[in-house]
């Protein structure tokens, strides 16, 4: 029974593996149809996400499957628990990821700031990055990493509050920029977002490894990520 536990849950972490990588590719798009303009590009990212929704509903399902069939305890059962969280946290990266892409969608034809989407591009490469590597920690079990990169999450919000005050500034200057800096307000707050649950991912992979709930981030729990 025991290697039969072990696995399936072996399956349960390469499903898991699979689904981050198409979230990863979702954040590269996504960065790179905003920043290229690509209409087509963004859609495809908006056209993929079904794809990560199914990834997300198939780990729920193995999860609660391995329970019920097994009932772990301790560390196997934080081992599936884990999976089932933060499987949930990197669907929602995702989400953001098509929300940009329709961002990027609504602003085509809209007025330009070429300032403004410097920023965005290093903030869009900064969370990608970000996500990236929070999953390799989790994949590696990397405790010491996983703090760290939990720390990054400070540029991001350091970032969207620059992004914020030049968008402010454009739009008081400039009427026609008033649609464009809204869009461009958006996309930093989304890519800010994923940087949070980036965060969590991390958050879970201190609860795989020592049981313990914590909140790497406190300034992050005044939105609607559901912190571990």
């Amino acid at each position: 029974m025991r290697e039969t536990f072990d696995k399936e849950l072996v399956q349960l972490h390469v499903r898991f593996a699979e689904m981050g990588m198409l979230v990863n590719e979702a954040i590269f798009r996504s960065v790179k149809a905003f920043v290229d303009h690509d209409k087509n590009l963004a859609s495809m990212v908006i056209e993929h996400d079904q794809a990560i929704n199914q990834c997300e509903s198939q780990l729920e399902k193995m999860t609660l499957e391995l329970i019920a069939l097994y009932q772990p305890v301790t560390s196997d059962l934080r081992d599936v628990i884990t999976v089932l969280k933060a499987s949930s946290d990197i669907e929602r990266i995702a989400d953001h990821a098509v929300s940009l892409a329709r961002t990027t969608i609504k602003m085509k034809g809209t007025h330009r700031i070429p300032e403004i989407e410097v920023e965005i591009a290093k903030m869009g490469e900064y969370a990608a990055k970000m996500v990236a590597d929070a999953l390799d920690a989790y994949v590696k079990r990397d405790l010491e990493r996983a703090y760290q990169i939990a720390q990054q999450d400070l540029f991001l919000d350091q970032e969207l509050a620059k992004i914020k005050q030049l968008c402010i500034a454009e739009m008081q200057a400039n009427q026609k920029a008033v649609v464009s800096g809204s869009h461009y307000t958006l996309a930093a707050t989304y890519l800010e977002r994923i940087g949070d649950y980036a965060t969590n991912v991390c958050e879970w992979i201190v609860f795989l490894k020592k049981g313990e709930i914590v909140e790497l981030n406190p300034g992050n729990s005044d939105d609607e990520n559901g912190n571990a």
